[in-house]
């Protein structure tokens, strides 16, 4: 009586990227095989269906046992049972820290809680992404947000050490993170148009300039419970801004305001027309939204009120981009040859910001 037996010998751990990819997806086993079929592999390779289920379960095993080290990247580069180059590990690393575009839309700015993971099972339907990857997409961003949340220094960087990504995916984690705790809103209707990758270009730009960190605050008293330098928004400069309001209330500044703007900008604009009968209107929203965010409220809506203030009525007087670039380059310069406007530096350090926002959202 003979029996056979398949016999995996080997010191260096063997990684197919194919499959990886196809776990990472949240395929079964079962599924894998079927998609590897379809993909012609046993044509290409001479293999018999049996060796190619066994060479997927092979991989599945060895898969899972890595999984309990990519939660901390930094285990993977110093245990000793598999054999991994250090390409090798850093393509498993970043490969399971990806996220799909689809999947981080519906969780930007949620609360990385039990509720909103509740919630995976309608988003795995609407995007058509497994339930088993979105688990861990959305138990990585938790995971990350959890060790960084109460660490002083840089996001990026406090990201890249404790989880070796690569620059840009670390940037997009910080954007993660920076939404999470301040749970701006995104999944508002008229919010829909934007891309994860508008919302993660105006999070490094908050991040930059709006945050204690921006301005390299740092506590008097070490034992002090100071908020997180990258992660939350500097408080007193958010209340600085409501000093901002006078450029709106005081009619005379709002006049001259305008008077120098159009000045700068008649024959340079294709809507001009259009500026200047709405210019008042315009400057209330911009400068009102910034009075109004000393309260959560406001924060988290900061995108519905930019979309709402400024957006869409620029849209709907089909500004095309350029004009919208002329007009807030000249709207922020022009305040600074108001003699009677003391508050120059917090201005730009808003309007820095805002300016790069609100071009990153106009889509006309």
């Amino acid at each position: 009586m003979t029996s056979e037996l398949d016999i995996f010998v080997g010191n260096t751990t063997l990684i197919d990227e194919d499959v990886y990819r196809l776990w990472l997806d949240g395929y079964s086993v079962n599924d894998a095989v079927a998609l590897r079929v379809r993909s012609g592999i046993l044509e290409q390779t001479g293999a018999t269906a049996g060796v190619l289920q066994s060479d997927t379960m092979d991989h599945y095993r060895t898969f899972h046992m890595l999984e309990r080290l990519l939660h901390a990247p930094p285990k993977l580069l110093h245990q000793l049972i598999f054999q991994i180059p250090p390409s090798r590990q850093a393509l498993l690393i970043e490969r399971y820290y990806t996220f799909d575009e689809a999947f981080v839309r519906e969780v930007l700015g949620k609360k990385l809680s039990k509720g909103t993971k509740k919630d995976l099972d309608d988003i795995s339907t609407k995007t058509g992404i497994t339930l088993k990857s979105c688990r861990r997409q959305f138990d990585n961003f938790k995971r990350v947000f959890k060790v960084v949340e109460e660490m002083r220094g840089s996001l990026v960087d406090n990201i890249q050490q404790h989880f070796l990504l690569s620059d840009r995916l670390a940037r997009d984690y910080a954007a993660i993170v920076f939404f999470a705790n301040n749970r701006f809103e995104t999944g508002k209707k008229k919010l829909q148009y934007l891309s994860f990758g508008d919302f993660a270009f105006c999070a490094e730009l908050m991040i930059q300039n709006w945050t204690l960190g921006a301005v390299g605050e740092a506590p008097t008293d070490p034992d002090s419970q100071m908020d997180d330098m990258d992660v939350d928004l500097d408080k007193e400069f958010l209340q600085d801004l409501k000093e901002l309001k006078v450029l709106v209330a005081d009619k005379d500044l709002l006049d001259l305001h305008k008077s120098l703007v159009c000045t700068a900008l008649r024959g340079k604009l294709s809507v001009f027309s259009e500026m200047e009968t709405n210019f008042k209107n315009l400057s209330r929203g911009l400068v009102n939204v910034a009075a109004k965010l000393t309260h959560n409220k406001d924060v988290r809506d900061l995108f519905v009120d930019l979309v709402e203030k400024f957006v869409e009525p620029c849209r709907s007087d089909h500004w095309p981009l350029s004009d919208v670039r002329l007009f807030l380059n000249q709207y922020s310069v022009s305040v600074h040859s108001l003699d009677g406007f003391r508050h120059q530096t917090l201005w730009d350090r808003y309007m820095g910001t805002l300016r790069g926002c609100l071009l990153r959202l106009y889509h006309d």
